[in-house]
């Protein structure tokens, strides 16, 4: 019988699965906690293991090639996921060395990697005898600029000089190691309680919940299982960023709804944002399209809408490529392009994205972004309102995005987002004084997201 803790064997089997199978640790670590049966308590331990082990990957591998002297891509992956548990455990959690590296052994062993339980053993007990400040002085040495950036904070290197190169437009590149340090911090729980169907005021009054900092549709976590609060079982309370729940705002209350309008989120899944508008859409007298490319997550926008029903007022999910909607004929008066992208203002939630893109995935989802603008722009009423908004703060996504479309639409004016949003939040949100609004994890404690307004001059 196994003498490895369940929450140990959890860990080692979701880190298995993200490095093997592309699995998202977000959405396969509940599963597997809820198969393994674990505690309260084994869950956190859980959480902790794979979601530090994840953001601290990278300098957990510089530590693992300075203890075993061997790069860390020479070694087997079920070793190497075994190894980085292991270096998180002992050097950020502080574990008793004996259990770590006990039980290290015995989950290279359950991974059919036996001939490795000496290396891991004599690896393990290199690293516990020094403590956490040698090995980072020891990691760090004689590394310098983006590289010791790089290992320090854990980020791929050309992370590190895409989110300089974004606070240096915004004159602030002093804070490039705090914006890197907050990416390594756990999110703090955000519900969003969606107008009409959950009232924030009367929520953060009782027992289950806090006041939301910045969205007025915002509630804060007093701890536990979300799934188990009845309004999010319902689906009148969904858990949700509240930088995701702003951008979603910025669309729906930059102007007032007139009764009758037409809304389109282009890339609705997996259906946060759409759950948001179709509230808002109910409440204004609108209608809400929400459209998803990929059915599996079409699947998920369905889900998300389903409170809202199936009558002639409910929201529509239709499924296919948003790139049609640039020849298709029907004009909308707001549109969501909530576009896809490298996902960098999101890695405190899915610090696994951090590894899995590269520089050279840019090309391909910039051109994307631009062909969707351009289907936005041709899909818009005239006066109608589009939100360009991703979940980056990369410029190549944002900044040079927003430049461009401008200059391929002549009839597109920027609207000022950060007074939009200044009017819309509950505090103020100090943004920079231009026509975009980027919310960073480091100052506004919500996911990078990035936010602009356009609208389409009246004919």
């Amino acid at each position: 019988m196994s003498r490895v803790q369940p929450s140990r064997r959890v860990a080692a089997e979701v880190l298995g699965a993200v490095r093997t199978s592309d699995a998202y640790a977000n959405l396969l670590l509940p599963v597997r906690i809820r198969e393994a049966g674990l505690s309260s308590a084994d869950a956190g331990f859980a959480t902790e293991l794979v979601y530090g082990t994840l953001r601290m990957q990278g300098y957990y591998d510089k530590v693992v090639e300075l203890a075993s002297r061997r790069p860390a891509e020479k070694i087997d992956g079920p070793v190497l996921d075994v190894l980085r548990l292991g270096v998180h455990q002992l050097l950020s959690l502080r574990t008793a060395a004996h259990a770590v590296i006990d039980e290290s052994v015995q989950l290279v062993r359950i991974a059919r990697k036996a001939s490795a339980a000496g290396f891991v053993n004599g690896v393990l007990r290199t690293v516990a005898r020094d403590d956490a400040d040698t090995w980072r002085e020891r990691s760090l040495a004689g590394l310098h600029g983006d590289a010791r950036l790089a290992v320090e904070f854990s980020h791929p290197a050309w992370v590190v000089r895409a989110l300089a190169s974004a606070l240096a437009r915004e004159d602030a590149a002093g804070e490039l190691d705090a914006a890197l340090a907050a990416d390594n911090l756990p999110p703090q729980v955000a519900f969003a309680a969606l107008p009409g169907l959950a009232d924030p005021v009367a929520l953060e009054s009782g027992a289950g919940y806090r006041p939301g900092r910045l969205s007025p549709l915002a509630l804060g976590s007093t701890g536990g299982d979300p799934a188990d609060r009845p309004e999010v079982a319902a689906g009148a309370v969904r858990v949700q960023d509240e930088g995701s729940q702003l951008a979603a705002l910025a669309l729906t209350r930059a102007r007032p709804v007139t009764a009758g309008e037409s809304w389109l989120d282009l890339c609705a899944g997996p259906g946060g944002k759409a759950a948001v508008l179709a509230a808002e859409a109910r409440v204004g007298g609108a209608h809400l399209q929400a459209n998803e490319v990929v059915p599996a997550r079409a699947g998920l926008v369905r889900n998300a809408l389903a409170p809202f029903g199936s009558g002639a007022d409910a929201p529509e999910v239709v499924e296919g490529d948003g790139r049609r909607f640039g020849e298709a004929g029907a004009r909308f008066d707001r549109v969501l392009l909530d576009a896809p992208c490298t996902g960098l203002g999101a890695l405190r939630r899915r610090p696994e994205a951090r590894w899995r893109k590269s520089a050279a995935d840019l090309a391909a989802l910039t051109a994307l972004q631009a062909q969707l603008l351009d289907a936005a722009v041709a899909s818009l009423a005239s006066g109608g309102l589009l939100a360009y908004v991703t979940c980056s703060p990369h410029p190549a996504e944002t900044l040079d995005q927003v430049d461009a479309v401008l200059a391929r639409h002549p009839e597109l004016r920027a609207v000022d987002t950060p007074a939009v949003l200044g009017g819309i939040s509950r505090a103020p949100l100090a943004l920079p004084e231009r026509g975009s609004a980027q919310l960073w994890p480091h100052r506004h404690g919500t996911d990078a997201m990035f936010i602009q307004l356009l609208t389409k001059v009246e004919e």
